[in-house]
């Protein structure tokens, strides 16, 4: 009897190193993307560049994954800004279904881009972008911004004060030089590190990249 004990609480013992161990794998946390592009001025040109970081997220993001692109525009607070959003479903025919309809419309807006906006207001656009990766409780967020980082706000409006960005991957891309900054590369300088103190303050991660033929490195697994 003594013996039989010992056996079941042996075999108990492996099976709850082993439910352990299974839910300690668990599924992959879902993640939540959005995608800020400038349209301000030339950078319109930039664009196309876009659509390849784009059609990448698409291709990396899975089912229960959310996506949103918008424009940075004179007054980028606003929901009539968002390109397209997602969130993909758990069956993969209709994700793949809903990817195709994404990219569709990601296409129609760039090629349909032919001026850009007087303004840029990437603190409105970042706040917009917070709200929506934070209402999605995915278990990893990112904001991109597509800019060369340099704000111009309509007169009135108020951008001065901290950002809530808590948790959230910020990650400037294709942040080119503006003609100022060939007479003084520090403007440049003090462009980047003015955001990423922002995003710092405001409890965000902070990175830059410009060589865009390094999108693996956009986001982990």
């Amino acid at each position: 009897m003594k013996q039989l004990i010992k056996c079941v609480i042996a075999i108990s013992f492996v099976l709850g190193v082993l439910l352990l161990s299974a839910c300690g794998e668990g599924k992959r946390e879902n993640r939540a993307v959005y995608l800020l592009l400038d349209t301000s001025g030339t950078y319109t040109e930039e664009l196309q560049k876009a659509q390849v970081i784009i059609n990448y997220l698409l291709a990396t993001l899975d089912s229960g994954d959310s996506i949103a692109v918008a424009r940075i525009d004179s007054g980028s607070f606003s929901e009539k800004d968002i390109i397209a959003k997602a969130t993909f479903d758990l069956r993969p025919s209709t994700a793949n279904d809903q990817k195709r309809l994404f990219k569709q419309q990601i296409d129609n807006f760039v090629a349909q881009v032919k001026f850009g906006s007087r303004n840029t207001d990437i603190t409105g656009g970042v706040v917009q972008a917070s709200d929506f990766v934070n209402e999605t409780q995915a278990g990893e967020k990112y904001v991109f911004i597509f800019s060369d980082l340099e704000e111009d706000l309509p007169k009135g409006h108020i951008r001065n004060f901290p950002i809530d960005v808590h948790g959230i991957n910020v990650v400037a891309l294709n942040v080119t030089k503006l003609r100022s900054d060939n007479v003084d590369p520090r403007d440049y300088k003090h462009r980047l590190l003015a955001w990423q103190q922002r995003v710092e303050k405001g409890g965000g991660i902070w990175r830059v990249l410009n060589d865009l033929e390094r999108l693996d490195r956009l986001i982990s697994y």
